[in-house]
């Protein structure tokens, strides 16, 4: 279980997340001193301190080709430059279980909660997983409580418990991100909150 002093190391609104993710992390098996922490480090790398809940498409041109460089050409770039919903209309179509760049599934599925949940598919397959249709209310993920439950539900079925057991910081956030991207952000807040559980 995290304490106050221990979330105030990590965000300005610590009674905002204590109790959803006391709740969150005590039904999926987020209880030892472990896997507390790789936890609370992952979701305050991806939730930016626990003050993003919506991912950020806002891109410049040189932005957009650094994080989609397949899904958009030099001139497509600047076509689509600082316009979030054409932005993720673009770059989700056609993958994630989103329907094509017209569908309008890519922004309406964006990243959202703790963890970013992104695509059609996934917000099926993690509102199932937490009894609530997140494919008809997306916005949900926004709220602390389905933003804990979502990112301990995803955690746990990732197999993150185990992996934080055998102290796999590479293996969790490969699973967390699909990458290794921030991972050294992430090793700083791992060791920020292992300071605040101390």
């Amino acid at each position: 279980m995290i304490l106050r002093h221990e979330l105030e190391a990590l965000t300005r609104e610590p009674g905002k997340w204590l109790q959803p993710l006391n709740d969150a992390m005590g039904l999926y098996e987020i209880d030892t001193p472990g896997r507390e922490a790789n936890f609370l480090a992952q979701i305050a790398h991806e939730s930016q301190a626990f003050t993003h809940l919506t991912e950020n498409l806002n891109y410049s041109p040189a932005g957009l080709l650094a994080t989609f460089p397949s899904h958009f050409t030099a001139a497509d770039a600047v076509a689509y430059a600082h316009d979030p919903e054409r932005i993720a209309n673009r770059a989700y179509a056609d993958r994630l279980g989103n329907g094509d760049e017209a569908s309008g599934d890519g922004f309406l599925f964006r990243g959202r909660g703790l963890l970013q949940v992104t695509g059609r598919g996934m917000y099926r397959r993690v509102g199932g997983g937490i009894g609530v249709n997140l494919e008809q209310n997306p916005e949900l993920l926004t709220d602390p409580v389905h933003a804990a439950l979502s990112a301990a539900w995803f955690w746990q079925h990732a197999g993150c418990n185990e992996l934080a057991d055998s102290s796999d910081f590479e293996g969790i956030t490969r699973k967390i991100n699909g990458g290794l991207n921030g991972i050294e952000d992430r090793r700083q807040w791992l060791a920020k909150v292992e300071e605040a559980m101390a």
